[in-house]
């Protein structure tokens, strides 16, 4: 999906081989998380990790896929009215992105982001989804994801939504 291959880097799901303990995004609870849980989490199946790998096969990103269910209330009305109205809608949560330091500025970042877009939509011709959830850490994230057209969710500002509607027709557009 992205271009990340043409410029010498590939995405994969976490597994074993993987030197997970030489990543260092700078933001303690993600490199935690990477070191000691996400392959917890894709054993257990409670998270879908991927990595990002240079050709080295170094980890220099990742970012976890997840089922979430997302209360209709929540979403802005403009979104809202074009779904069904059931309580509660399936949704994808992109529960964790990060960058390794020393990659920084490469727009990795986005690679990776559009790739989880990307597989997240395909997945929709087998599970519902009817879009991507995140939860921006700080005001760097939560601009990242604005930038990327993720819109706030009511009473929640640092959670973010992009509907799948608007994936598939950014996808279309590549």
């Amino acid at each position: 999906m992205t271009d990340a291959p043409r410029f010498g880097y590939s995405i994969e799901p976490l597994n074993a081989s993987h030197d997970r303990t030489a990543f260092h995004s700078g933001v303690p609870e993600l490199d935690r998380y990477l070191h000691q849980q996400a392959g917890q989490d894709a054993r257990r199946k409670a998270a879908a990790p991927f990595v990002m790998l240079d050709k080295s096969g170094a980890i220099v990103g990742y970012y976890t896929l997840s089922a979430y269910s997302i209360s209709l209330a929540e979403l802005p009305e403009s979104l809202s009215k074009k779904l069904p109205r059931y309580p509660r809608l399936p949704a994808t949560m992109l529960g964790r992105l990060a960058v390794s330091s020393s990659h920084r500025g490469q727009k990795l970042g986005r690679f990776l982001l559009m790739d989880a877009l990307h597989r997240s939509w395909k997945v929709t011709a087998e599970v519902g989804s009817v879009g991507v959830v995140v939860e921006a850490m700080d005001e760097s994230a939560l601009a990242f994801y604005r930038h990327h057209e993720f819109h706030s969710l009511a009473g929640h500002p640092d959670k973010l939504f992009l509907a799948m509607a608007t994936i598939e027709k950014a996808l279309a557009r590549v």
